[in-house]
């Protein structure tokens, strides 16, 4: 009798083959959950450590670090380790009086498939003090990230905000949104850069109490941009005014490249190379172009920033240096600044005096055979 090669198995053999699939596919998920299981342990335990060692490098260096119990999470699609009552405080070698900074929680993150980057969620208040200045903040989003790195301080690092307010003495200010974009390399040499630092802010909105300049400007800061470079060397030391020195002969130079402001009628961008004098002090030449520079030189007098002299100035070279585009628009003007000896020039006619900068001292060591816990001997 000959055979149907169609024939279909029998119900038996063809419920023996399903439930191997069945069997197969389950022992193949409870391996994948198991190994996921086990790579999220891993990512945790990374996290925890990771942070351990960079707390004890920062006590290790006079800071003080302190938090509540850090509590593991994230599961199933990102390894996280949240840290409430989050406390840095130190710096006090390089800032008079140091700085400190308290957040209601920190929240580090480790997500697939990038697992050589940190994220920092920062929810809640926070609190910056930097010396006598205090500055509370919030946001409804505000988030780090910045590349993992062995044995090494990080070399870049990005801020995002979102509805990102700050409290000041005159009010709180808020922005719409905010980044800042840090990048470090403390091998550059004369010339190339070791810091670079990008700021942003739109939609921002400033106190009524600011100033007298929000009253002839308004309280909405359409855009502001920051770019500044700084260039090696990156000299060794901890004391401020020897490393600010040993900068300066090494041909260290602080460019701002990119400085632009949208203030109410106020449109300008400036540009400018900067160093330090035989007295520390800042000097260096840059480039201004201003359109509304009557309202900015009316809210920089009411403001205090410039004298009545100084104003009268520079509404002065305001007439004579204006140009209106030939897109027409209102005026704009282009001048040349210089900053020599503290007194900040355009087209070589002064506007204003600056204050003198002064760097933190140096100790001064004790006296041969003199107990350092002892005060020095007059």
């Amino acid at each position: 009798m000959a055979l149907n090669p169609l024939r279909t198995p029998a119900p038996g053999r063809a419920g023996r083959l399903l439930l191997r699939g069945l069997l197969g596919a389950a022992l193949l998920a409870a391996l994948l959950a198991a190994g996921h299981a086990l790579l999220w342990r891993w990512m945790g335990s990374q996290l925890e450590a990771g942070f351990r060692d960079w707390a004890a490098q920062r006590r290790a260096m006079g800071w003080r670090v302190e938090h509540a119990a850090p509590a593991r999470g994230g599961w199933p699609f990102a390894a996280t380790l949240a840290l409430p009552q989050f406390r840095l405080e130190g710096g006090g070698a390089t800032l008079p009086g140091g700085m400190e900074w308290q957040a209601d929680a920190l929240v580090l993150r480790l997500a697939l498939p990038r697992l050589d980057r940190l994220a920092v969620e920062m929810p809640g208040r926070h609190r910056l003090r930097l010396g006598a200045l205090d500055l509370p903040f919030a946001a409804d989003h505000l988030l780090a990230t910045l590349p993992l790195e062995r044995d090494v301080l990080p070399r870049e690092a990005r801020l995002t905000a979102e509805r990102f307010r700050l409290g000041t003495p005159g009010g709180a200010v808020e922005a719409l949104s905010a980044e800042l974009e840090i990048e470090t390399r403390m091998t550059a040499i004369e010339g190339e850069p070791a810091v670079a630092l990008r700021l942003a802010a739109g939609d921002m909105q400033l106190p009524a109490a600011a100033g007298a300049a929000v009253g002839v400007l308004g309280r909405s800061v359409e855009s502001a941009l920051l770019g500044l470079v700084l260039t090696g060397p990156v000299p060794p030391g901890r004391f401020p005014a020897a490393k600010a020195e040993a900068w300066r002969d090494g041909g260290g130079t602080l460019e701002l490249r990119t400085a632009s402001l949208r203030w109410g009628p106020v449109a300008g961008t400036a540009t400018a190379t900067l160093t330090l004098d035989e007295a520390l002090q800042p000097m260096g030449a840059g480039t201004l172009r201003l359109a509304g520079g009557g309202e900015a030189l009316q809210a920089a007098a009411q403001a205090g920033l410039l004298s009545r002299q100084a104003a009268a100035t520079g509404r002065t070279v305001l007439r004579l240096l204006s140009r209106v585009p030939a897109e027409g628009g209102p005026p704009l003007l282009e001048v040349p600044l210089v900053l020599e000896e503290q007194v900040l020039t355009a087209s070589r006619v002064p506007l204003a005096m600056l204050p003198r900068w002064n760097w933190p001292a140096a100790p001064v060591p004790p006296e041969a055979g003199q107990d350092p816990s002892l005060p020095a001997r007059d």
